[in-house]
């Protein structure tokens, strides 16, 4: 018999907020990520997964503890560990005689193993080897470039692509400025390898508006070969891609400025502005002679006015009075 999971209820105003921090929003935070050290591990992949923590950080977590999971062939355990760290992307390091130098990046949705795919490192340069440039400080968006026709042509580099989208983007922009860009990220497809490259942008001053732009390499420098892989389907990632209406239904006539004031259009008969009635001001009062001359032009119209009769008003109550001749309220006797 299957058990029933426990609805976890808070017990303290904290545990309320962090539940609601977990719970799917319209407008996604930036992706969390968990490095997740294997049972067994190289020197080399170690150093790779401090180095690409490094340009994930601050949105990413290192666990210390070394983990005894098979990602492919149960992924159980690694979908408990980013259910518990509140995040839907991975890396996985391992090292074996069959697969050595082996790192599993992957995603979740609804807490669930989305796409996984597994990179064998062939030849790695760390962070440290190169001299001269001070590091790429932590939080800056970085540029991702693409290089190769197969990731526009290979079905499996399509999906590693979005995968290194969704790994190092931070967050979407409108628009950018020259001196705003720091990091570029590079990925060549050549050969059924990817090639990584990191750089930083140094502008130099020229003789025109715009500066020149200098990239001067500053690692790491990987060359990755995709080995295994664990792709969804077609409908269940067009799900996962799936986003909210935010902006609802349009409605007619109604636009906003640019200070955020709600202008709406009205369509309206055509009316007579001569016989609008306006606020009623002393200034505005007509004189003598303007109501004369209305008056003639209303006679010749509409013929000479006809006064109407008087019409005879009810005679005046009469006064009550006392026995004593004074007046009583209210006509009370």
């Amino acid at each position: 018999m299957a058990v029933i999971q426990r609805v976890v209820k808070p017990r303290t105003k904290r545990g309320k907020r962090i539940l609601l921090k977990k719970e799917p929003k319209i407008v996604e935070n930036t992706k969390h990520c968990v490095f997740i050290p294997g049972r067994k591990s190289s020197l080399l992949v170690s150093s790779c997964m401090k180095d690409l923590l490094k340009l994930k950080k601050p949105d990413a977590v290192m666990l210390t503890q070394k983990n005894d999971i098979l990602p492919f062939d149960d992924a159980v355990q690694i979908e408990k560990l980013l259910q518990k760290h509140d995040s839907s992307l991975f890396f996985f390091s391992s090292h074996n005689k069959k697969r050595p130098n082996n790192l599993v990046l992957g995603r979740t949705y609804d807490q669930h193993i989305l796409d996984m795919f597994e990179l064998g490192i062939e030849s790695y340069k760390g962070c440290s080897e190169f001299k001269g440039l001070s590091e790429i400080s932590a939080g800056v968006k970085p540029v991702l470039v693409f290089l190769g026709e197969q990731f526009d042509s290979d079905q499996q580099l399509k999906r590693i692509r979005n995968l290194f989208i969704d790994m190092f983007q931070r967050q979407p922009l409108k628009q950018i400025r020259p001196n705003g860009i720091e990091h570029v990220m590079s990925f060549t497809a050549v050969d059924s390898k990817i090639l990584l490259r990191s750089y930083r942008t140094v502008l130099s001053k020229t003789s025109l508006k715009t500066p020149r732009v200098e990239l001067h390499e500053v690692g790491p420098s990987v060359d990755f070969v995709v080995r295994r892989d664990h792709m969804a389907s077609a409908d269940l990632f067009k799900t996962a891609c799936k986003r909210p209406n935010i902006k609802g239904k349009k409605i007619k006539s109604v636009r906003r400025d640019n200070f955020g004031s709600k202008l709406g259009r009205l369509h309206m008969t055509k009316q007579d502005v001569n016989t609008l009635q306006t606020r009623k001001m002393k200034g505005l009062k007509k004189t003598y002679a303007e109501r004369k001359i209305k008056r003639k032009s209303d006679e010749d119209k509409n013929g000479p006015a006809v006064k109407k009769p008087k019409v005879a008003t009810q005679s005046k109550k009469l006064k009550k009075f006392s026995k004593k001749g004074r007046k009583l309220r209210g006509g009370q006797v």
